[in-house]
């Protein structure tokens, strides 16, 4: 059985828009959260895919890892995820073997399925495909990153023979049974769909079959994380992404506001119901509660890594709350 100090963690960041800011802003947080992260000993640093979402400015994902490689150093910098059937396999390709390129060794490439957006967007992005797309895609995706055969007529350059790391992001079963039988790493999005994570992870880890990539299965799960010097002033930093949510359930996604005292009379009860399906998962406290649910946390789900994601207001507050959980995680 693992604990928490045996295995890597890593961060997941969005790049989020707090009220009243700009993507500039964002974009430079994003950054110095990244050589952050990097000091403080964690693996990896992934980008989300959203689209049409004023209060995320990590759209152009690719554009965006290359920036922060840029100023980090040894931190493994990917996407968690590109959303495949928005783009041609070629273009990634090409997008992350030029990543690769520039930063060998430090890139990752995760897939998702979702168009991440709403409805109206994800037509103007993919123009017909669908998420049942998905497995074609990755096919030729994998094509175009192998090792080009004789007389190939269409070659991702560069990209072609890089070996960059290939992991299937999911929020259900599909991605999680598809990664096992590729014998792919896995990474589950537990940050926002917890009340499928234990089926997934059973289902990818049944289903697994090993391969060049991987000899038996390997899992990080992304949790959502906020963690401040006690339980109630964590608990009132997590308002912002409970209102961020609230408004995402509304069909009105805006900029990440200020933390209030309490959601009572933001929400309505169906609304707090909905909102618990999606954050209940969540890990809120002062650094003994913190990791007291990180370890329970890593016991019942056996991941092979965690990826923290920490979505708060005041950005002084959210270096903190990852120095926090980097104590956590060393003691």
């Amino acid at each position: 059985m693992s604990k928490l100090s045996e295995i890597p963690l890593s961060a997941l960041d969005l790049s989020p828009v707090i009220a009243g800011g700009t993507a500039s802003d964002s974009f430079r947080n994003t950054s110095s959260l990244a050589i952050h992260v990097e000091k403080l000993g964690f693996k990896r640093f992934w980008l989300a895919e959203h689209h049409n979402m004023t209060g995320i400015a990590s759209a152009a994902t690719s554009v965006l890892i290359g920036h922060v490689a840029g100023g980090t150093s040894k931190i493994r910098v990917g996407s968690g995820g590109i959303m495949l059937p928005n783009h041609s396999p070629l273009v990634i390709a090409e997008q992350f073997g030029t990543l690769e390129s520039l930063y060998p060794g430090r890139i990752d490439l995760g897939l998702g399925r979702a168009p991440g957006t709403d409805q109206a967007t994800a037509h103007a992005l993919r123009r017909g495909r669908g998420e049942e797309d998905f497995p074609s895609l990755l096919d030729e995706l994998r094509f175009f990153l192998s090792n080009p055969v004789e007389n190939q007529r269409v070659r991702a350059v560069p990209g072609a023979g890089l070996n960059i790391p290939i992991w299937l992001l999911g929020s259900s079963g599909f991605s999680a049974m598809l990664a096992g039988k590729l014998g792919l790493p896995f990474s589950f999005a537990a940050h926002f769909s917890p009340e499928n994570t234990l089926p997934a992870l059973e289902l990818y880890r049944r289903n697994f079959q090993p391969s060049e990539t991987l000899e038996k299965p390997h899992a990080m799960v992304a949790l959502n994380v906020i963690a401040a010097g006690s339980d109630d002033e964590a608990k009132r930093l997590a308002t912002s992404q409970h209102q961020s949510f609230l408004r995402l359930i509304r069909g009105m996604p805006g900029q990440l506001q200020p933390p209030v005292v309490s959601m009572e009379g933001l929400w309505t009860p169906q609304e707090k119901i909905a909102l618990e399906a999606r954050l209940g998962g969540s890990v809120i406290g002062n650094p003994e509660t913190v990791k007291s649910k990180l370890n329970a946390f890593l016991e019942s789900t056996q991941a092979d890594e965690l990826m923290i994601h920490t979505m708060v207001y005041d950005y002084s507050a959210r270096l903190r709350s990852y120095e926090i959980v980097a104590e956590v995680w060393k003691s």
